[in-house]
C-alpha cells in the first residue's frame, strides 16, 4: 500500500485559529479537586476543537469582497486598467472599454436599476445624446438636441428618460422621440429621481427644487431656497432626502413637504463643489472650495474627518464599503485624474487605492448596478473602469423561496435520523421483536396452550390501539360541542331582551 504523503489533519493557519479564539485557558485546581480538573479539561478540549472546525470552515465562506493587492513595495495607485484586464478573466476583461467622444463632451452619465438588461444613458455637454445597452454595446438610440444638456437621468424604466436642456425639461423614450417638454421647470442645472415615490427632482439656476409625479406628470412641490444657483445636488438613498450645496460652504437638507430647510450645516470656508451620501444613509461628503474633503456623520451631523488636497476635487459616487470616487484637473495637462478611495468611513486617513487619468474634465461618474465596473463621464468620452469585485454578492445556493430561512438552524427530524439509522444498520432496532412464548413443563407447553398464549398477547396490543383510538374520538366529539355551544352562546333570540 502506497504511504499518505501528507498524513494527519490539514493544517490551520495560526492567525485564522487566533481569530476564534474564545477564552485563555483557565488555572487548574490543586489535586484534590479530581472531578473539576477533569471538568476544565474536557472543556478547554471541547473549546479547542471549536476553534479548529470554525478556522478551517471559515476559509469556505465567501463574505469577503476580492481586493487590488501590488506586489511588495508597490502602489497600487500606480496599476494601470490595462494591468488589470490582462490580470482578470475574459469575461470581466471584456467589460472595460472606451468610447473617444471628443466632439460633444463631456458627458454626464446614468445606469438604470433595472437588474439584468442595463441600459446606459450618455448625454453631452454639446446636445448628444446616446442610450446603449451596456452588457451586448448595442446602441438603442441616439439624437442631437441641438443645444447644451445640463444633466440626463433614467425614470422608473428603461423606456423614458429625462434631459435638462438649456431652457427646459424634456422626457424621451427608448428610441429618442420627444414625449413630453415641460416648460414649468426650466433652467434645470441637476436631477436626481426618487424610485420608490416616482419623483423627479430638479435643481435649477433660478434658486427653484422642483418636484415631478412621473406616474402623473404633475408638480408636487416647487420650493424657492433662496440660496442661489443650484448646481450641486445628490439624494441620501436611505431616506430620499434631497442634499443641495451652495456657494456660502453650507450643505442643505430637503423634503417636499416643507418650504423651510430641515437641517442647514456648515460645511466648508468656501464653496461647495459636490456633496455624495452612502446608501446607508449614514454618511456624507463633501468637496469645497478651501481644498477639503470632509467625511460627516449624518446622525449627529458632525464631521468625522478632514482630507486636505493641493488643489480642488469633485466627488461622485460613493459606495456602502466606503468607497469614494475624486477628480482632479491639471492645470496644464488637460487631463483629469480620478482616484478610488476605500474604507473612507472607518480608516483614519485614507489613501488612495486606485487612479486613473483621462482627457478633459469628468462631468459625471456612477458605479453600474450589479456589476464590478465604474463608469466615466469625460471631455473625450466614456470610459470604463475595473473595480476588482468591490461590491458584495450574495452567492446563487442561497435564493429560497423563503428568505427567513438563512438564518435558521437545521435541525432533523426523529423520523429523519430514524430512517438513517435503519439505512445504516440494516435493521430497526426500535422495531418490536415477535412475541415468542417461553417453553415451560408438565404439559404445560402443548401446541394449544403455545397458540392461546400468542392470541392474548395479540388481542393485548390490538386493545391499546383501540383504546387509544377511542379517546382521539372522545377528544375531537368534546371540542365539536365546545364549538357549538361557543356558536350557540353568541346568537341571540327574540327573547334575549326579557332576560335580566
Amino acid at each position: 500500500q502506497k504511504e499518505d504523503p501528507f498524513p494527519g489533519p490539514a493544517p490551520i493557519p495560526e492567525d485564522r485559529v487566533e481569530k476564534f479564539k474564545r477564552k485563555e485557558k483557565m488555572k487548574k485546581p490543586r489535586n484534590k479537586h479530581f472531578k473539576l480538573k477533569a471538568l476544565i479539561s474536557r472543556s478547554e478540549k471541547a473549546s479547542e476543537m471549536a476553534q479548529k472546525q470554525a478556522a478551517r470552515i471559515d476559509l469556505l465562506l465567501p463574505e469577503d469582497a476580492g481586493f487590488l493587492e501590488g506586489d511588495d513595495g508597490e502602489d497600487t495607485c500606480t496599476i494601470s486598467q490595462e494591468d488589470i484586464v490582462d490580470a482578470v478573466d475574459i469575461s470581466s476583461g471584456a467589460k472595460y472599454f472606451n468610447l473617444k467622444l471628443s466632439q460633444f463632451g463631456p458627458y454626464r452619465v446614468d445606469y438604470n436599476r433595472t437588474g439584468r438588461l442595463v441600459h446606459l444613458l450618455l448625454g453631452g455637454r454639446r446636445g448628444h445624446i446616446a442610450c446603449i445597452d451596456w452588457q451586448s454595446k448595442n446602441l438603442m438610440c441616439e439624437i442631437n438636441v441641438m443645444e447644451a444638456v445640463n444633466d440626463v437621468k433614467w425614470l422608473h424604466s428603461e423606456n423614458m428618460y429625462a434631459v435638462a436642456q438649456k431652457k427646459w425639461l424634456h422626457i424621451y423614450d427608448s428610441n429618442g422621440i420627444e414625449l413630453h417638454c415641460i416648460r414649468k421647470f426650466n433652467d434645470v442645472l441637476r436631477m436626481q429621481f426618487l424610485p420608490y415615490h416616482f419623483l423627479l427632482a430638479t435643481a435649477s439656476a433660478t434658486s427653484f427644487l422642483q418636484y415631478l409625479d412621473v406616474s402623473v406628470g404633475k408638480e408636487v412641490a416647487a420650493i424657492c431656497t433662496k440660496t442661489g444657483r443650484l448646481d450641486v445636488m445628490c439624494q441620501n438613498p436611505q431616506n430620499a432626502i434631497i442634499h443641495l450645496g451652495h456657494s456660502n460652504g453650507t450643505v442643505t437638507l430637503w423634503s417636499p413637504n416643507q418650504k423651510e430647510a430641515l437641517v442647514k450645516m456648515l460645511c466648508h470656508q468656501g464653496g461647495v463643489r459636490s456633496v455624495t451620501v452612502d446608501k446607508t444613509g449614514t454618511y456624507m461628503v463633501t468637496s469645497g472650495m478651501d481644498k477639503k474633503l470632509k467625511v460627516h456623520d449624518i446622525r449627529a451631523f458632525k464631521p468625522l474627518k478632514i482630507i486636505l488636497h493641493p488643489i480642488w476635487s469633485f466627488l461622485f459616487v460613493t459606495e456602502p464599503k466606503g468607497c469614494v470616487v475624486c477628480s482632479y484637473r491639471g492645470y496644464c495637462s488637460g487631463q483629469c485624474l480620478l482616484q478610488l478611495y476605500m474604507d473612507v468611513w472607518s480608516t483614519p486617513s485614507p489613501k488612495p487605492y486606485m487612479a486613473h487619468r483621462v482627457r478633459g474634465a469628468v462631468w459625471g461618474a456612477t458605479f453600474c448596478p450589479f456589476e464590478d465596473v465604474l463608469g466615466v463621464g469625460h471631455g473625450d468620452g466614456f470610459t470604463i473602469m475595473i473595480q476588482n469585485q468591490l461590491l458584495s454578492k450574495i452567492q446563487p445556493e442561497l435564493i429560497s423561496l423563503d428568505p427567513n430561512q438563512l438564518g435558521q438552524v437545521d435541525r432533523a427530524t426523529y423520523e429523519q435520523k430514524h430512517q438513517d439509522r435503519v439505512q445504516a444498520l440494516g435493521f430497526d432496532p426500535n422495531a418490536k421483536e415477535k412475541f415468542v412464548p417461553k417453553f415451560k413443563k408438565k404439559g404445560r407447553s402443548s401446541a394449544g396452550s403455545v397458540e392461546r398464549r400468542k392470541k392474548q398477547v395479540a388481542h393485548e396490543d390490538q386493545r391499546d390501539v383501540i383504546r387509544r383510538t377511542v379517546e382521539d374520538k372522545m377528544r375531537l366529539a368534546e371540542q365539536r360541542k365546545k364549538k357549538a355551544a361557543a356558536k350557540l352562546s353568541g346568537q341571540r333570540s327574540a327573547l334575549d331582551r326579557f332576560r335580566k
